[in-house]
């Protein structure tokens, strides 16, 4: 099988983190483009989606250097994987911007199981914090772990609808323009998901 060349990032861009005008109803298509190995159309790609990228990595991570690190390999698995894209499944943008959570995710997620062992070998030695500490620490880990797994019991568009209303602290509306999807539909995976996440996690009614 014929290697796809790599194409060179740029660093992301400061700025506005929202769609660039014109870009929007395209992405599609770019990533189309991008999965036949089309570079230039990887250039248009990352100039429209760069900067939301880059923003929503900063919310997730809180650390603008880690959170450009991110970035940069978001939109490198955005060409290697570009070719998994499917229309039927949501918009473009909205995979992309699944994807840079993720990953997001990921990273502050094992920013913290460091940290956790850092701290159960510090207790281990006598020289850590006070032992109820420790346990708060560790319950509040496995807490993060379980609301993780009920996460993924999502549907896709769920977790998408709710990662971008409760974790970025996006609107309704700005959901809704944000994943080109009519304002009901929004709601509707919003309160959908909710339900499942509650009974997930065994939260009385």
């Amino acid at each position: 099988m014929e290697r796809r060349p790599m194409p060179t990032l740029r660093p992301v861009p400061d700025g506005d983190p929202q769609p660039r005008s014109g870009f929007g109803d395209n992405l599609g298509y770019l990533l189309g483009r991008c999965a036949s190995g089309d570079t230039a159309a990887f250039e248009q790609l990352y100039d429209a989606v760069a900067g939301a990228v880059l923003g929503i990595s900063i919310r997730v991570i809180r650390d603008r250097a880690q959170a450009e690190e991110v970035a940069q390999d978001v939109l490198l698995e955005i060409w290697r994987t570009s070719s998994r894209y499917v229309p039927e499944r949501g918009s473009a943008r909205g995979w992309i911007m699944t994807i840079a959570h993720r990953r997001a995710v990921d990273r502050v997620r094992r920013e913290q199981a460091d940290h956790d062992r850092e701290v159960l070998v510090a207790s281990r030695d006598g020289r850590g914090r006070p032992y109820d500490e420790v346990v708060d620490e560790v319950e509040a880990n496995i807490e993060r772990e379980q609301v993780r797994q009920c996460l993924e019991s999502l549907t896709e568009l769920q977790r998408e609808s709710i990662a971008l209303a409760y974790y970025d602290g996006r609107t309704y509306r700005e959901v809704s323009r944000f994943l080109s999807a009519p304002l009901g539909t929004v709601k509707t995976r919003l309160r959908d998901g909710l339900i499942r996440l509650r009974d997930c996690m065994g939260v009385a009614r």
